[in-house]
């Protein structure tokens, strides 16, 4: 998450030295800022996290890499479940947090979904969606380095999820905070390896690819409510 709060501050420093190109999209106005962002996350992605994210996945056993999912998911829980207090979902954030305390401990630290077992519902709150339920547009589309699709006011949502999120905490070690950044970016990209070949050949312009998509899956949250649902293709990150 730090990595993430860093790329967001880096991202605002470049938009306001570079001009961009004229753009038909009212959405896009920094689109040759943000190709050329794709474009360097999609080379990271082919000459370094794909074929990661490849020997993981031959190297882990199935639970191993399910357990890992699961654990990073249950991290994630609390930043969901202030989320879900702050948009005024006081019932959801109950059951939420009925979730998150089941899988911390009969889950053995969340690394087995007890909650799915018993047929409790998992939601997926971020504080980008948090700034929508107050009234803050979702403003222009930007790619960030290393993460991906955001916008401007996903920008605040980097923010505000990685202040929920514990492992931001780890000062004590920056190393150990980076090394479980990188374990859970490797076995996200894991996870979505299947997905990546579907949008390769499914894909004319990647770029508006990912850009309709993201902007789907942000009318769909927030209109609609669990983004979770959302027909979005993550490969190399958002701003959830």
């Amino acid at each position: 998450m730090r990595t993430e709060t860093f790329c967001a501050v880096g991202a605002l420093a470049l938009l306001s030295a570079c001009a961009s190109t004229p753009t038909t999209d009212p959405r896009d106005p920094y689109e040759n800022y943000n190709r050329k962002v794709q474009s360097f996350n999609d080379g990271l992605d082919d000459y370094v996290m794909k074929p990661v994210a490849e020997g993981y996945k031959w190297l882990m056993p199935d639970f191993a890499d399910q357990g890992i999912s699961n654990f990073f998911s249950n991290i994630g829980e609390i930043g969901v479940i202030a989320n879900d207090a702050l948009q005024g979902n006081f019932s959801q954030s109950g059951e939420d947090s009925a979730r998150f305390l089941l899988n911390t401990t009969a889950g053995l630290g969340g690394f087995i979904d007890v909650g799915a077992m018993l047929d409790l519902p998992k939601h997926d709150e971020s504080f980008d969606k948090t700034l929508a339920v107050w009234g803050v547009d979702t403003g222009s589309y930007l790619v960030l380095p290393l993460v991906g699709p955001s916008s401007t006011r996903g920008l605040g949502g980097l923010a505000g999820d990685a202040a929920f999120n514990p492992t931001t905490y780890l000062g004590v070690s920056f190393a150990v905070s980076g090394v479980s950044g990188a374990v859970r970016a490797i076995d996200k990209r894991a996870d979505n390896l299947e997905k990546g070949k579907i949008i390769d050949e499914a894909a004319i312009d990647r770029y508006e690819f990912f850009k309709n998509a993201y902007f789907s899956r942000k009318n769909y949250s927030v209109d609609i409510g669990d983004a979770q649902e959302a027909p979005l293709l993550e490969l190399n990150g958002s701003a959830d």
